[in-house]
C-alpha cells in the first residue's frame, strides 16, 4: 500500500525525473505529515539531477536556492521544490552551512537532516526509505536527532526550537540525549535571529500544546528575551482553548509571562521578539484592560475606548488567567458562553453600535448641517456615540442628527 497518494502533478515530476535518468523521491516533511495522520500541504522532492537539469527537463521553474540545489517546479497550482542529493559543512554561524557538496546518494543526503522524522524518503511507487529509524520514532512518539544531536544542534540553532515545536504539533516527547543536547547547546540560540525564533515560537504556541513554549523558556533558549528560570511557566496550557489566531494567542502568553514576572513588559518582549506592530498595538493596549464588563453597555464602552481587536485580545488573556491550573473550566462548572472571550463575541456579533464606524451619521453629515468643524465635532461625535451605546434604537440619521443639534446648544 502506497504510504502517501500525492497530486498527479507531483507523481508526474517523479516519474518524469526518473525518467531523464535520475533518482527522485519524496522527503521529508510530507512523509512525516502522511505517517502521523497529518494533513499534507507542501512537497518536497531530493533527487540526484542537478538544479540545471530540473530547469532543463521542466519548462516552468524558479530558482529559490540555487547555492543549496534547490529549484522550485510549478505544475500548474502546484509548487514543489526538488532539490539536489547534498552534503553539508563548517557551521561557523551555527546556523547555515559554510560549503555545501552535491552528492549520489539519497542516504548521505538524509544523514545531513535535524530529526530521524524528517529524515525519510518514499519512492514514486509508495515504498518508505527510512536509514535512521525514523518511522519507529514515531510508533514510539518521540524526536529524536539523527545521528549525534550536539552535532546537529552546533551545525543550525534552530533546531533546538524546531524540537520542542515538533513535539507540540506532534504531541511527541523529545528523546532523552536530544533534550540532553538542547540544554548544553541553549547559549547557540544567542545565534538566531528574533525573526526565526520569533515564527518557532509562534508555530508552538499555535498547537494544541502551547505549554511546550514553557519548556523553551525552562531550557535557556529564550534567554534574550525572557528571565531565566528553572521551571516551566504554570498555566500556558489554558492557551490551547483560545481560538487559532495568533494575537489572542500571543496576549495570553505574555499575560503568563507577566504574572510569573519572567518579562517586564508585554511591549517590550514583543517588540525585542520583532512581532508586527499591528499584534503589538492589540497586545500591548489589551494588557492595560483589567477586566471585562459584565454588563452588554460596559463591553461596547470598552471597544468604543480601546477597539475591537485590543478588547479581544484582553478577554483571550484574562480567560487564560483566569483558568490557569484549572485543567478545563468544565471542572469547575464554568460554561464557555461565560467566558470574557464569549461575552465579548456576543457583543460584536449582536450588530449594534460600538464605535464612531458604526454610527449613523458622520462628521460630514454634521457639518453639511451647520456644525463648525473642529475639536468640537470631534466631541459631538462621541457624546452620539455614549448615547447609541446606551440607546441602541437611537441609531438612525433622523434621531441622531436631532441630537446633534441639542449637543451644540449644550
Amino acid at each position: 500500500m502506497a504510504i502517501l497518494a500525492p497530486d498527479k502533478n507531483i507523481t508526474y515530476l517523479l516519474n518524469r525525473l526518473i525518467d531523464e535518468g535520475h533518482a527522485a523521491f519524496l522527503v521529508g516533511g510530507c512523509v512525516r505529515d502522511a505517517l502521523t495522520g497529518r494533513p499534507v500541504y507542501d512537497w518536497d522532492v531530493a533527487s540526484s539531477a542537478m538544479p540545471i537539469e530540473v530547469a532543463r527537463i521542466f519548462p516552468k521553474t524558479v530558482s529559490t536556492g540555487e547555492r543549496f540545489g534547490t529549484v522550485t517546479v510549478i505544475l500548474g497550482e502546484v509548487a514543489v521544490e526538488v532539490t539536489t542529493f547534498r552534503a553539508e559543512s563548517g557551521y561557523n554561524d551555527s546556523r547555515h552551512p559554510d560549503s555545501v557538496e552535491f552528492v549520489s546518494s539519497l542516504e548521505e543526503d538524509l544523514k545531513r537532516r535535524d530529526f530521524t522524522i524528517n529524515a525519510m524518503a518514499v519512492t514514486v511507487e509508495g515504498e518508505l526509505i527510512d536509514p535512521f529509524g525514523g518511522m519507529g520514532d514515531i510508533e514510539r512518539r518521540i524526536i529524536r536527532c539523527v545521528g549525534d544531536p550536539n552535532t546537529r544542534f552546533s551545525e543550525d540553532a534552530l533546531r533546538m526550537f524546531r524540537a520542542f515545536r515538533f513535539s507540540a504539533a506532534l504531541g511527541f516527547s523529545i528523546e532523552k540525549e536530544t533534550l540532553q543536547a538542547v540544554y548544553a547547546s541553549a547559549g547557540r540560540a544567542k545565534h538566531i535571529s528574533a525573526e526565526r525564533i520569533c515564527a518557532e515560537l509562534e508555530k508552538t504556541i499555535m498547537t494544541r500544546k502551547p505549554e511546550i513554549a514553557g519548556e523553551m523558556i525552562k531550557a535557556g533558549l529564550l534567554s534574550r528575551f525572557v528571565k531565566s528560570t528553572d521551571k516551566s511557566p504554570g498555566g500556558l496550557e489554558s492557551i490551547s482553548r483560545l481560538p487559532l489566531e495568533p494575537a489572542l494567542r500571543w496576549s495570553a502568553f505574555c499575560a503568563v509571562l507577566l504574572d510569573e514576572r519572567l518579562i517586564a513588559s508585554a511591549t517590550g518582549f514583543l517588540h525585542d521578539m520583532r512581532l508586527d506592530g499591528k499584534t503589538i498595538k492589540a497586545c500591548s493596549r489589551a494588557l492595560s484592560i483589567p477586566a471585562i464588563p459584565e454588563d452588554s453597555i460596559g463591553i461596547k464602552r470598552l471597544i468604543a475606548l480601546h477597539g475591537v481587536e485590543a478588547v479581544r485580545c484582553a478577554a483571550a488573556a484574562l480567560d487564560s488567567l483566569e483558568r490557569r491550573g484549572d485543567g478545563s473550566s468544565e471542572l469547575r462548572g464554568e460554561s464557555e458562553q461565560s467566558s470574557c472571550l464569549a461575552r465579548v463575541a456576543g457583543i460584536i456579533s449582536c450588530g449594534e453600535c460600538f464605535s464612531l464606524n458604526k454610527l449613523a451619521v458622520t462628521g460630514s453629515d454634521l457639518i453639511a448641517r451647520g456644525h463648525p468643524p473642529g475639536p468640537n465635532l470631534g466631541e459631538t461625535l462621541d457624546r452620539l456615540l455614549d448615547h447609541v451605546i446606551e440607546h441602541p434604537e437611537s441609531n438612525t440619521r433622523e434621531v441622531l442628527l436631532k441630537l446633534a443639534v441639542i449637543c451644540c446648544r449644550d
